[in-house]
């Protein structure tokens, strides 16, 4: 977090801001693919990389010999972060007493509704950009169909991640360590003949994220649970974010998420961002204003560290 000034201090609540980037919102895992890594300006480019540290380059050298030298990166795309903001307001009646304000139970409460909205947001936008074919190569994507479909019980998802994976190792020289499966997705594997098999050699009653990394070989397996009401209806069942994708990738764990370091894509966030506005009363509605400001963009940086499956389950 950047640190406050007096300018800042009169417009950014402190203790609201820390719960704010702290608070994460059960189901959703776009950061998992699209970790946030913070920046100090709004526009700027990104660092891409190719394949240097990969090729064999003559690094003895003669005494009075220049040294030869390799180029780090190289700036790339321009980003631009947007701004997303939202009130929450809290009516007076629900305070009591309009001159007290809300305590911070009810603050939190407000900055909870709001963080929500504003992360199923993130999480759609990201879903919308992880899942969109053109964004991928040829060779790193595949399309299911009939018996291929992993609802189908001659399916062979593992034969399917096992091709994912080399096509990602092929053009990254690292196998992807995380997949990302849709609810739906998981359920289907969890009656898949196949794995019902392995269950009979592990101690597990049930097929887990866990059991489904080992037997995939990957790192880790996210299952996405998000779900948003895709009309004003009421009465009509939510939508998964995810859709009907799995999604193989390759992004850095335990190493410091910033723009240095290649990943299948970042969340690009201004420092200092999400943050709790100081809350504000207004007189026409009788209310207090609880505000967050969020200054964002998901960005592939990495679309060959990445591997899509699309059509995973039959209609």
């Amino acid at each position: 977090m950047a640190p406050l000034t007096n300018s800042t201090a009169r417009v950014v609540d402190p203790v609201l801001s820390q719960f704010t980037r702290g608070y994460r919102q059960a189901g959703l895992i776009a950061e998992e693919l699209f970790p946030r890594a913070y920046v100090p300006v709004r526009g700027f480019k990104t660092i891409r990389f190719g394949k240097e540290s990969f090729r064999r380059y003559q690094t003895r050298r003669s005494p009075g010999t220049a040294t030869k030298r390799i180029t780090y990166g190289y700036e790339s795309d321009p980003a631009k972060l947007y701004q997303h903001a939202l009130d929450a307001v809290v009516p007076r009646e629900h305070v009591g007493e309009a001159e007290a304000g809300p305590g911070i139970n009810l603050k939190q409460g407000a900055a909870r509704l709001v963080m929500d909205v504003m992360q199923l947001d993130a999480e759609i936008q990201a879903a919308e950009l992880a899942t969109n074919e053109a964004n991928y190569g040829d060779d790193n994507k595949d399309t299911l169909s009939g018996s291929d479909q992993w609802d189908h019980a001659d399916s062979k998802p593992k034969d399917v991640i096992k091709e994912g994976k080399e096509a990602v190792r092929k053009r990254i020289g690292r196998e992807p360590n995380k997949l990302i499966l849709p609810k739906p997705v998981f359920n289907a594997l969890d009656d898949h003949p196949a794995l019902l098999e392995k269950l009979k050699y592990t101690s597990s009653d049930n097929v887990t994220a866990e059991l489904l990394a080992r037997y995939f070989g990957v790192s880790k397996v996210v299952v996405a649970d998000g779900v948003f009401a895709d009309s004003n209806d009421d009465d009509d069942d939510f939508t998964d974010v995810w859709g009907n994708f799995a999604i193989l990738a390759y992004v850095p764990e335990g190493e410091r998420q910033d723009v240095q370091v290649p990943s299948f894509g970042y969340t690009y966030t201004l420092e200092g961002h999400p943050f709790a506005e100081v809350e504000r009363w207004d007189a026409d509605s009788k209310s207090w204003i609880n505000g967050i400001t969020d200054e964002r963009s998901a960005e592939f940086v990495g679309s060959d560290a990445g591997y899509l499956i699309s059509d995973v389950l039959g209609g």
